[in-house]
């Protein structure tokens, strides 16, 4: 596509978006929404892009891209309509930074630096943004600052450690991380043994996900990518024991402990 088609094409969906929030001739729907009713489409629109790629399907990601794309247009438009900024200036603004966070490319003499040392240019790019920001807005000058609320948990908790390790604090091998998820699972025994309640057994199984977060850091294994192998794997595993009781017509809530067992063995046998 050329650049005039893609410009028309975004233009005419910027047109779209204001007359959809048009207050006498739009969509009640989206004339009633805000940043914060929005927000959970933005973050389902990103995983369903993510569904799209791991499905290896070019049609289903356009269209969730098209649905992604809709959600920023959208976020502009209220932006706009508060007098804060418009989708041009969203633009420029992302035009800008990855020019600056490019200086092998766009900088005085730039060259490549390969892949590890762009990364590694690229964190203290960021690094600098980030204390720029904090200094801008008399916020606080954290190495934690601007790790997003909304991530995923486990994937929060993997980024809070990298921001921490930046800075020293990080245990120096995988197997200091290894003795304190021990460590952390014996604290949930003994709170068990102790009766301690709910709240208290949440607060441990959390140090407990959080350190396990910590070692498949050090181990250099992304743990929300390894969660999500495994809840695939726990479930093509599943369906074929339902496939395997169907065949044998079996009902399900029938089956005794050994019962499910073997027939979790078999499934594993086929997956």
């Amino acid at each position: 596509m050329r650049r005039s088609e893609a410009a028309a094409a975004l233009g005419a969906l910027l047109e779209l978006m204001e007359r959809l929030r048009d207050p006498e001739r739009g969509c009640a729907w989206d004339c009633e929404q805000t940043f914060a009713s929005i927000a959970p489409y933005t973050i389902e629109e990103a995983y369903e892009v993510r569904d799209a790629i791991e499905r290896g399907s070019p049609e289903a990601l356009r269209g969730e891209l098209g649905d992604l794309l809709f959600q920023v247009v959208f976020h502009a438009r209220l932006a706009e309509e508060r007098g804060w900024f418009d989708f041009a200036a969203v633009a420029r603004s992302l035009h800008e930074k990855l020019v600056r966070r490019h200086p092998h490319l766009f900088g005085a003499g730039a060259q490549s630096a390969g892949a590890p040392g762009q990364s590694r240019q690229w964190d203290e790019i960021k690094a600098l943004e980030r204390a720029q920001r904090a200094q801008a807005q008399a916020g606080e000058d954290s190495a934690l600052a601007d790790v997003p609320l909304a991530l995923p948990a486990l994937m929060r908790a993997a980024k809070l450690g990298r921001r921490a390790a930046r800075v020293g604090f990080d245990w120096e091998h995988p197997g200091q991380v290894r003795a304190k998820v021990l460590e952390e699972l014996g604290e949930i025994d003994a709170a068990l043994a102790g009766r301690a309640d709910p709240e208290e057994i949440a607060e441990e199984l959390g140090d407990l996900l959080f350190a396990v977060a910590n070692w498949s850091r050090h181990l250099a294994v992304d743990p929300e990518e390894a969660l999500r192998a495994a809840n695939g794997k726990f479930e093509r595993r599943f369906r074929r024991m339902e496939q395997l009781a169907g065949e044998r017509a079996t009902a399900l809530g029938t089956l005794s402990a050994g019962e499910w067992d073997a027939l979790w063995r078999e499934a594993k046998r086929h997956s």
